[in-house]
């Protein structure tokens, strides 16, 4: 077949397969939509925050959106679009045209790998900009709006403080349980009905009103003090709120970043595993010069056997608790996860269209019907091995992240080549 009946063929196959990606992308979008409106509305749409500022927390979200979009767009978009060739039997066309198998892939795969490329650009620089922005703002409404932080049936630490709320209605809380660690003890306040005053005199802190008071404080193991109060005023320092919201973590940094830092945390494990080698060097040369000189001090009769025999087994113990201690850093393991999954989500557009493609090929004359929830669950499946593989790569340090992270993508693609061996090329 001449090049110029390929490059018909391509912009037809191109075209089946955009318009098809697109109605799986605006399908997974809205879904995506939907539900951080709906956590918004849990949060912010309920309170006193201007219409303007709700636009710009949705604007700012819309990058974690469309980067999760784009993958499983992807996967839907060519079962559908593959499906529907099938359907109105026009790869039977093509095939008796002289068009290889192969050649009808070869627009979708190239697709897949743009997809990806734009997944991952969408992901590793427009998402951590949305998430500053995002906390950014939301710090500003916090400081206007300090009702905000405070939510219904929930546990907010801040610094050495940890607050436990019952129901919030607007500015009310019904009951309220305070709990404050220091150097000169623990304090619990438990507060009947409060009330949230607010920052109206702008020194950054919130206010609660508190009713039917009463603490306990200790001071020490054996002193411990008690007070009752029908009212009471608690402060809480919105610079203490929005701590943890300046420190930006790995999924708020981009990729190069986040591998800086990982580059940092290696050193500093390397350096604590180095320290765990010296100290168990040197306990297991304490321990061969007490066995020599214990046994010099037996063979003298200056010491008996049983005493020579518990104070080696005790060194022995602290050798091998020495040896056996693991050095782990949890911090490394989360970068290192959240590093490969920047990658793993966007790439698996391209997993996605090589699996899509065969299967697609054997779905018969229902086209697009089909490819659209076959897509569905291979996306539940996909997300679902995406969470377990980040869970068990926090639980278990043993776990590669990179396995992790990419086992749902690798599994894919060598599925998508055996079916393409099996049932393309023949």
């Amino acid at each position: 077949m001449p090049h110029r009946r390929y490059r018909i063929a391509y912009l037809y196959v191109t075209r089946e397969f955009l318009f098809s990606f697109l109605v799986a992308f605006l399908f997974f979008f809205g879904i995506f939509f939907v539900n951080q409106l709906l956590l918004l509305a849990e949060d912010i749409l309920t309170r006193n925050v201007p219409p303007l500022a709700v636009l710009r927390l949705i604007l700012y979200s819309l990058p974690s959106i469309v980067a999760l979009s784009f993958p499983f767009g992807a996967l839907v978009g060519s079962l559908m679009a593959v499906g529907h060739l099938v359907g109105s039997n026009e790869i039977q066309a093509f095939q008796a045209s002289g068009l290889p198998t192969g050649r009808i892939f070869a627009p979708i795969v190239a697709l897949g790998l743009v997809l990806s490329l734009g997944s991952f650009v969408m992901n590793d620089y427009l998402l951590p900009l949305g998430t500053l922005n995002f906390g950014r703002l939301y710090r500003e409404l916090l400081y206007a709006n300090p009702e905000l932080e405070l939510e219904p049936y929930s546990i907010r630490r801040y610094q050495d403080s940890t607050i436990i709320t019952g129901n919030v209605r607007e500015n009310r809380i019904d009951d309220l349980l305070i709990i404050e660690r220091g150097s000169d003890g623990e304090r619990i306040i438990l507060s009947g009905p409060a009330t949230i005053s607010g920052d109206a005199a702008g020194g950054g802190v919130i206010s609660l009103d508190l009713s039917q008071v009463f603490t306990h404080t200790r001071r020490n193991a054996d002193r411990y003090e008690y007070l009752q109060a029908e009212d009471m005023q608690y402060n809480i320092l919105l610079r203490d709120i929005t701590v943890a919201l300046r420190t930006p973590g790995p999924r708020e940094m981009s990729s190069y970043d986040v591998f800086v830092k990982m580059q940092d945390q290696k050193s500093d494990l390397h350096a604590r595993r180095a320290f765990q080698e010296e100290e168990t060097r040197q306990l297991r040369n304490m321990l061969q010069l007490e066995y020599f000189a214990k046994s010099n001090a037996l063979a003298r009769g200056d010491i008996e056997a049983g005493q020579v025999h518990n104070e080696l087994e005790a060194r022995f113990r602290e050798l091998k608790r020495e040896q056996e201690r693991v050095i782990f850093d949890r911090e490394l393991q989360l970068y290192s996860i959240e590093f490969h999954k920047k990658f793993s989500i966007p790439f698996a557009c391209l997993s996605f269209v090589v699996f899509a493609f065969p299967v697609a090929l054997r779905t018969g004359r229902k086209g697009r019907a089909v490819g659209f929830g076959l897509g569905l669950l291979v996306s539940v499946a996909y997300w679902a091995m995406i969470l377990a593989g980040q869970t068990l790569g926090m639980e278990r340090p043993e776990i590669s992240p990179f396995l992790a992270m990419w086992f749902p993508n690798l599994l894919l693609l060598l599925l998508g080549l055996a079916l393409h061996v099996r049932w393309v090329r023949r």
